[in-house]
């Protein structure tokens, strides 16, 4: 039980604070974006059809650049990238604000605005995934990345309350103002880190075509049976996540008089709350076979998914949210912790994003779908099926031996080994 050690050892790092507290004041502002940028289109074009323009054109960008984004984080320093990415992102968000704000703004400056926002994320999202392990030793990977998710999750729970608090305050351009300054904020912590010279493993060079370090990224991830097998299933994961719990849950809360729009939002907070309380112990309990028990906890979240079609009641389903809320941070620090120790380090953002690219394209899809089948199919079998899918999906993986095998690597302060495990 001391594999992950106490939360301080990490902390008493003086880089890996700095990077922890501009990971977290990152994610508050992006967190902040999604509530403060719909009530701002409302303003502006007052459409639902706007709406989805903009998401879609923000979504659309971060597919279009998410690649080309792990593979500058692979090739230049990360901090630096990461900083960019956040410059870049202050500037779209507080242009976005000072129109809506002057009432200048229109729906074709939102959209291009906010897709160069998109496009600035994909670059920032693989470059973060490959900090870590250069700050932190081996030993410490699980619990540096517990902690990175407390933060996370904290700020995802903070930032759409903020969001809201300043819209209905001062109006949803001031919001979107104060989302930009989170991105300045971020930049000047990371300014202050550190980061240890990289090394690059033997067959790497910096003059390798474009389409060449594509090709070895992906070299990467297809030699790694567990890999691409946990990528693969979170396709239909993802997909069943956002579309089943995301659009699905409030067209059945709005339905239910046991639990209603108070009932939907305990069950989301209580989510919040059961991956939050994991984060905790996450820093102190060791997750020896990380992908294994990691696809056991994400299974766990079939059973509100079950419980939102079979018995959507507010305390049961809250509760069943607890618990699935917890599983799904187990896999999250399972799986980087994985990454972090199986792939070399030159390539990590690279793999990072191809798993990136994978969500960005089954979030959207299962947003659709679901959406498509609210309206032509019984909605409470719709869910009991994809609770169904969903657990099947996590422990089919279990098959896959080396899902099923995989350890965590020896400690060693000095050496990395890029696994071995197929």
């Amino acid at each position: 039980m001391s594999r992950a050690g106490h939360p301080l050892t990490v902390l008493r790092d003086r880089n890996f604070r700095w990077f922890c507290t501009s990971d977290a004041v990152d994610l508050l502002g992006t967190s902040m974006a999604p509530v403060a940028l719909a009530f701002a289109v409302l303003h502006v074009a007052g459409s639902a059809q706007a709406l989805s323009q903009v998401l879609a054109a923000y979504i659309g960008a971060q597919v279009a650049f998410v690649l080309v984004g792990g593979l500058a984080a692979d090739r230049f320093p990360r901090t630096l990238v990461l900083q960019g990415s956040n410059v870049v992102s202050c500037l779209a968000q507080g242009t976005v604000g000072a129109l809506v704000i002057t009432d200048r703004a229109t729906i074709t400056a939102l959209v291009v605005l906010v897709a160069i926002g998109g496009a600035a994320s994909a670059f920032g999202m693989p470059a973060t995934e490959g900090v870590v392990p250069q700050l932190v030793t081996r030993e410490h990977l699980q619990q540096a990345n517990a902690i990175m998710a407390f933060g996370r999750r904290g700020s995802m729970v903070l930032g759409p309350a903020i969001a809201g608090l300043l819209v209905a305050t001062a109006g949803p351009g001031w919001a979107i103002i104060a989302d930009a300054a989170t991105f300045l904020l971020a930049t000047l912590a990371l300014a202050r880190v550190n980061l240890p010279p990289r090394t690059v493993a033997t067959g790497s060079s910096e003059s390798v075509s474009f389409f060449g370090q594509l090709r070895e990224g992906w070299t990467h991830v297809h030699s790694r049976t567990w890999l691409w097998a946990v990528i693969a299933a979170f396709g239909v994961i993802n997909a069943i996540q956002a579309g089943a719990w995301g659009v699905l849950g409030p067209v059945i809360a709005n339905a239910s008089p046991h639990l209603g729009a108070r009932g939907w939002g305990l069950a989301v907070s209580a989510q919040a709350v059961g991956a939050i309380g994991m984060t905790l112990l996450l820093m102190r309990l060791p997750l020896n076979r990380p992908l294994r028990q990691g696809m056991v906890g994400v299974s766990v979240m079939a059973i509100p998914l079950g419980l939102l079609g079979f018995r959507p009641e507010a305390w049961f389903l809250a509760t069943a949210a607890v618990l699935g809320g917890a599983g799904i941070e187990i896999f999250g620090t399972g799986w980087r912790t994985a990454l972090m120790e199986q792939v070399p380090p030159d390539a990590l953002s690279r793999v990072a994003s191809f798993d990136m690219l994978g969500s960005f394209i089954a979030i959207p899809a299962g947003t659709l779908l679901y959406g498509w089948l609210a309206t032509r199919a019984d909605v409470a079998t719709v869910l009991i099926i994809s609770a169904i899918v969903y657990a099947t999906t996590a422990l089919a993986t279990l098959l896959v031996p080396s899902v099923r095998r995989l350890q965590r690597l020896s400690s060693s302060p000095t050496t990395r080994t890029s696994g071995s495990v197929r």
